[in-house]
């Protein structure tokens, strides 16, 4: 985007806010559409990538486990949400106060994160001794454990057959007021004192203890908050998805959402959702090359996986020439929708001006 038009709030608020907010109040009205659960799988995934980029691009740390607190936070909202008469069923062995407890989803989306907080807790004290590769390791392996848990109690999360019945619960309105609550407290929590220490830590962790940062205090409290976060957004995909189990929730699941913090750019919080559009809608456009396409006459034969392979090509290609992602160090996303400046722009004559001279620049460049 021209430099002068970037800087235009005026065109902030077209392009990032009501352009994005009308395309979501048009796919509510359609709930069921094909469409609509792919924005509401975006919606969803911005949440995990963003809570995943607090951890892997503020703090310096690499965790490779966000799948296993989304696992926690979507079967503790489940077991929370569903109906005593299928809790009965499905798992016998809940305390009885448990079988007959059955709370509002938000409330349960909110316990199911805090029980992924309490975990990456006790998990961090252990996991923030090691570095680099050897703690990616490590919240890998809480993976493994997670799942073994979920798969092996029986009468509790009903075992490999997983939970069904989930009452579908995220929709449009949910997941996208979720998301921007989500990062706004991140957001909030990257731009604090508290953010400026985590960067600190990344880039000079020496430096940042000579400064009277507690590193270890740092990285568990960083670790916690992205594990809510985490929590909630497995909450949301339990409840859309209706019927989970743990292959839900295993390797596949973290590698995803390290990939869409890859693409977007991990190093800000606006890349989680360029990351998100472009790993939900662009497999999409590529699904019609599998089944084999008709052009000039010509038929291509039909190749399983081809969307993966060409998503695969394109990331190595990132990782080689744009390491920052798509998006880059910008978070222009953010600070378009969380700056008052961007909704009292309609009010001043000034941005008028400011729009009038960037698209007559824009004309001249073209004509040049």
């Amino acid at each position: 985007m021209n430099a002068k038009l970037r800087d235009c709030s005026l065109i902030r608020l077209l392009l990032f806010v009501i352009v994005p907010v009308a395309f979501l109040a048009v796919c509510a009205t359609k709930p069921k559409s094909y469409v609509t659960g792919i924005v509401i799988t975006i919606g969803i995934y911005i949440v995990l990538c963003a809570s995943l980029n607090l951890i892997n691009g503020f703090s310096g740390m690499f965790s490779m486990g966000h799948a296993a607190f989304m696992a926690i936070g979507a079967y503790i909202s489940a077991l929370l949400t569903l109906s005593s008469n299928v809790k009965e069923n499905m798992c016998p062995g809940l305390p009885d106060w448990l079988i007959h407890t059955q709370i509002p989803f938000g409330f349960a989306l909110i316990i199911g994160g805090i029980m992924a907080m309490l975990v990456s807790v006790l998990v961090a004290f252990p996991v923030v001794r090691t570095k680099g590769h050897y703690l990616s390791v490590v919240t890998l392996a809480l993976i493994v454990v997670v799942r073994a848990v979920i798969d092996n109690q029986d009468t509790i999360t009903n075992g490999s057959r997983g939970l069904n019945g989930i009452p579908v619960k995220s929709n449009i309105l949910s997941v996208y007021i979720v998301a921007v609550i989500t990062l706004f407290i991140l957001y909030r929590i990257v731009h604090s004192e508290y953010g400026r220490g985590l960067i600190a830590m990344r880039d000079d962790p020496v430096a940042a203890q000579t400064l009277g940062i507690n590193l270890k205090r740092k990285k568990i409290s960083c670790f916690a908050i992205s594990a809510f976060f985490a929590g909630i957004g497995g909450g949301l995909w339990a409840h859309y998805l209706t019927a989970i189990s743990g292959a839900n929730f295993y390797f596949t699941k973290s590698f995803d959402i390290v990939e869409i913090s890859i693409i977007g750019g991990m190093f800000t919080l606006s890349g989680s959702i360029l990351g998100a559009v472009f790993f939900t809608v662009v497999p999409e456009f590529l699904a019609p090359l599998e089944s084999g396409l008709k052009i000039a006459g010509f038929q291509f034969p039909s190749m399983f996986g081809l969307s993966n392979i060409i998503m695969a090509v394109f990331l190595i290609l990132l990782i080689i020439f744009r390491r920052q992602g798509l998006i880059g160090n910008s978070e222009i996303i953010l600070d378009s929708w969380f700056s008052k400046d961007t909704y009292l722009a309609p009010f001043r004559k000034s941005e008028y001006q400011k729009l009038g001279a960037a698209v007559k620049n824009l004309f001249h460049r073209k004509k040049a």
